[in-house]
């Protein structure tokens, strides 16, 4: 079956038949996750569904921002598809930021091609990855499965425990990085920060004093199956640098990367 891209012609087949295989990797003996998809254009959210719930998926839709709020405060999906292009006052950015206000959930934004100052804006607001338009709805399902094994991934490695002499405290500057606790500190207040914020800020902290270059930052902080781009990392260093003030001894060194400490 070839399949034509969404927003494009997408082609489903007589009967609309999409092979099953469902959540993979730590997902795969949990409950089915259940993804929030915020999209208007009706054709391409019962798309969407069809090809999230194939692949074994809870899906539930919501076509504007106050739905898609509602939607996640009811439901507490494992991850929002998240369409900018909203209509109404409430658009896509505006419910990222309001996400990301409350709420760690991964978001993968929908993008009309070439809106390149949207995705920036996305991934400054705390958005996890972005698909633009036309897309084949396999690449989108595949991008979901990807950020929840990084997510998975994450929560592992995210239990508790004490900081300070031999525990995993990184002090750079007037910022603590607790990689235990998943805490940044400045000047002892904890900053809010969006998870793959502190992913890259974890990154940075793990290797204090070398110089990182942004396809490394990229391979450890967003995983090696991410295959955006590379300025994704120079709009989360500059969030990391608004957040965290200039006491954050974060160095950017010209076509090499960058260097904490």
């Amino acid at each position: 079956m070839t399949l034509g891209p969404v927003g494009a012609g997408a082609a489903l087949g007589p009967q609309g038949a999409v092979p099953a295989a469902g959540p993979v990797g730590p997902w795969a003996a949990m409950p089915a996750p259940t993804i929030v998809v915020v999209e208007d254009d009706d054709e391409i959210a019962d798309l969407l569904a069809l090809y999230l719930g194939r692949d074994g998926y809870a899906v539930e839709r919501a076509s504007d921002g106050p739905g898609a709020l509602a939607a996640v405060s009811a439901h507490d999906p494992a991850l929002v598809v998240l369409d900018l292009g909203l209509p109404g006052d409430l658009d896509g950015l505006e419910v990222c930021r309001r996400l990301r206000g409350t709420n760690t959930v991964p978001v993968l934004v929908l993008t009309a091609r070439g809106d390149e100052v949207d995705r920036v804006r996305g991934f400054e607001l705390g958005a996890d990855d972005y698909v633009t338009k036309p897309f084949s709805p396999r690449e989108l399902v595949a991008r979901v499965g990807a950020i929840l094994r990084r997510a998975a991934a994450g929560a592992s490695t995210s239990t508790p425990v004490p900081a300070g002499p031999g525990g995993p405290l990184v002090a750079v500057g007037n910022v603590e990085v607790d990689l235990g606790r998943h805490e940044a500190r400045r000047a002892g207040e904890v900053v809010p920060l969006a998870p793959r914020e502190f992913a890259l800020l974890a990154t940075l902290a793990e290797h204090r004093g070398l110089v990182l270059s942004r396809r490394q930052l990229l391979d450890q902080a967003w995983g090696w199956d991410f295959d955006g781009d590379e300025r994704t990392v120079d709009v989360h260093v500059r969030q990391l640098r608004r957040k965290l003030g200039d006491g954050l001894p974060l160095a950017t060194l010209r076509r090499a990367g960058y260097r904490l400490g």
